[in-house]
């Protein structure tokens, strides 16, 4: 068994400790933040488009270049819906394991086919340093990371109790990070909906991050 360890909710002292990333927009009033990376994929990321249309809702989408060069209808898909999207770099890189200039050229390989201001390191990995970089090219990004990590993406986590992380946290102003790829599909699948008419049964809207 492949044993993985993360926290479903950011703790305040880490939001604090990196003060330029965006974690939570506690400003929002009953506004949840809702978040999906990895994409654009053929089959999952018109599902949950489709399930957004149901609730009215927006979403951004953190998407990976060369899925994006792969799959440019659904890219554009996401874009004709309403919804906003951020850099997730071109390949997926972690960021404590990859040269600065590599990492940048990386990101700056996705903006090419990305349209965006908004950045999101995969894994949430990227060093002060990187992120330096990021933060003052000629046009900068702005780091978006999260408040809740629903565990889409965790094989050994059943489908509810990914709903449970999600319930339990999510409150005004969260930043809500789900996956739309193939290994957090089945929980992506059984999740997604349920959430959204939780929280839209309770006065909740769900809004995009701008850029």
């Amino acid at each position: 068994m492949c044993l993985m360890f993360y926290l479903a909710k950011t703790p305040n002292w880490v939001s604090k400790l990196f003060k330029e990333s965006t974690w939570a927009i506690p400003d929002a009033e009953k506004t949840i933040y809702l978040t999906f990376d990895d994409g654009p994929h053929p089959l999952i990321t018109p599902f949950v488009l489709k399930e957004l249309d149901k609730f009215g809702a927006k979403a951004t989408f953190f998407c990976i270049g060369k899925n994006v060069a792969e799959y440019p209808d659904v890219f554009k898909s996401i874009l004709e819906k309403g919804h906003s999207v951020g850099n997730h770099t071109h390949n997926h890189l972690n960021g404590w394991k990859t040269p600065n200039a590599k990492y940048l050229q990386n990101i700056l390989e996705a903006r090419s086919f990305i349209d965006s201001d908004l950045f999101r390191p995969p894994y949430g990995r990227m060093t002060s340093r990187q992120k330096n970089l990021l933060l003052n090219l000629n046009k900068p990004f702005k780091v978006i990371m999260w408040s809740v990590l629903s565990g889409d993406f965790d094989i050994n986590l059943t489908p509810e109790k990914c709903l449970d992380n999600v319930i339990k946290y999510s409150q005004s102003g969260s930043v809500v990070v789900f996956h739309d790829s193939e290994k957090a599909y089945e929980r992506l699948l059984y999740t997604l909906p349920l959430m959204l008419k939780y929280f839209s049964e309770k006065g909740f809207k769900f809004e995009k991050i701008e850029g």
